[in-house]
């Protein structure tokens, strides 16, 4: 008995441990590279949306070990919630989900609203990462 209270005393010590270290990477480490980040890829999404349910399943995954996903990280923002903080866009969104894309200022680069698979997707995705990235470096000053 006293062999299974002492693993649970250490269990819950290395649980406790991780929870603090998530905490530490979301409060001092998640916000700097956040800041460093020139683009995000906002996923407007709702609950019971079968296309969100088989984007998050499917893609998100794969999305976000990507090269795009490098640029412009996926961030989940529910239809009926707050949009992020510094966030301009162009029209509200209606559709899930709808994917919209961020640029370093907060302004709406660009949207794909709904989710017509992964053959169109990737491609869409790629071309909007890469129109918004060449508008970027023709800006004068930057």
């Amino acid at each position: 008995m006293f062999i299974c209270a002492r693993q649970s005393l250490v269990s819950a010590a290395l649980q406790h441990l991780r929870v603090l270290g998530m905490v530490f990477c979301a409060l001092v480490v998640l916000p700097q590279t956040a800041a460093a980040q020139e683009f995000r890829l906002l996923m407007i999404e709702q609950a019971g949306c079968y296309y969100c349910r088989v984007f998050n399943r499917d893609v998100a995954p794969v999305y976000e070990a990507s090269e795009e996903g490098r640029i412009a990280p996926l961030v989940h923002v529910q239809l009926r919630g707050p949009m992020p903080e510094g966030v301009t866009l162009s029209s509200t969104p209606f559709v899930t989900p709808t994917f919209i894309l961020i640029g370093p200022d907060g302004v709406e680069i660009e949207r794909l609203t709904g989710f017509p698979g992964e053959d169109f997707f990737w491609p869409y995705i790629g071309d909007m990462i890469s129109a918004a990235q060449d508008g970027l470096r023709a800006k004068p000053g930057q």
